[in-house]
């Protein structure tokens, strides 16, 4: 596989994804103290792109007020996946007073996944449009849900989320807090002092060159690298083992605690 120099990469990544301002449209969704929005939809009139989205509120959303202002974290599904297949993750955000935003990031209109290497650049038209998606939302959203804040967010993802969710912490890392990968295996793991990572590794794929950090760069960054033996990178969503699923949301939760 060709070597695609990181900084170039990033330079690249940050070009293309640079917003562009537009009027959009998000439908109404129903809210109550424990509701959610199930298959809601925004526009995002500059890409004419509707983006499905599932939000789920915090059990503790009483709470939030505009001067102490709850977390968000943003759910990216593997490829092929629902988004609406990792409720194990959006419990364990819920539980801890998060508001968690679910994408729908592939329409049946989008290109195939490239499965051509080298995926750092084949793979980039996929990023950058989860990238982007994620950028819109955050703008559309900060205002719809003003006792929120997204200007700290966790990012979480499997698979080629997990990717998408790396790309977006390396291009905006003053926003990101916290990311959180299910075995993504082609994007680099940002290397930065201010972002906290746990990344848990299925035991069926390696991970491409440098994606994970060595043993001298886990001493200089807050990254967790955690291999769950006998899982299955294509089981680790709800629908996988209920063995894996409760692994899973355990070690999700212990990183999330150990945060706190």
């Amino acid at each position: 596989m060709q070597k695609t120099p990181k900084k170039l990469f990033i330079l690249c990544a940050l070009a293309l994804s640079t917003p562009v301002i537009s009027t959009s449209v998000i439908s109404t969704p129903v809210i109550g103290a424990t509701s959610f929005a199930n298959d809601d939809v925004i526009t995002d009139e500059s890409r004419n792109r509707t983006i499905p989205i599932n939000i789920t509120l915090p059990s503790n959303s009483a709470k939030c007020t505009e001067q102490v202002k709850c977390a968000v974290a943003f759910i990216n599904a593997g490829y092929d996946i629902s988004h609406n297949e990792y409720t194990f993750v959006s419990n364990v955000f819920n539980q801890r007073g998060y508001l968690t935003v679910a994408i729908a990031h592939e329409l049946k209109t989008d290109p195939y996944l490239n499965r051509e290497q080298p995926y750092l650049t084949t793979r980039m038209e996929n990023w950058h449009r989860g990238v982007v998606t994620l950028k819109f939302l955050v703008n559309e959203l900060a205002s719809k849900y003003p006792t929120y804040d997204f200007t700290n967010l966790a990012l979480f993802g499997h698979s080629n989320g997990g990717d998408i969710s790396s790309l977006y912490g390396s291009i905006y890392p003053n926003e990101v807090s916290t990311i959180i990968t299910l075995d993504h295996r082609r994007m680099l793991i940002p290397r930065n002092k201010n972002i906290r990572v746990v990344t848990l590794r299925g035991s069926d794929y390696p991970a491409d060159a440098n994606v994970l950090l060595n043993d001298s760069e886990l001493d200089k960054f807050p990254v967790t690298q955690i291999m769950i033996e006998k899982s299955r990178h294509n089981d680790m969503y709800d629908g996988g083992p209920k063995w894996l699923v409760n692994r899973m949301s355990k070690e999700v939760e212990g990183f999330l605690d150990s945060g706190t």
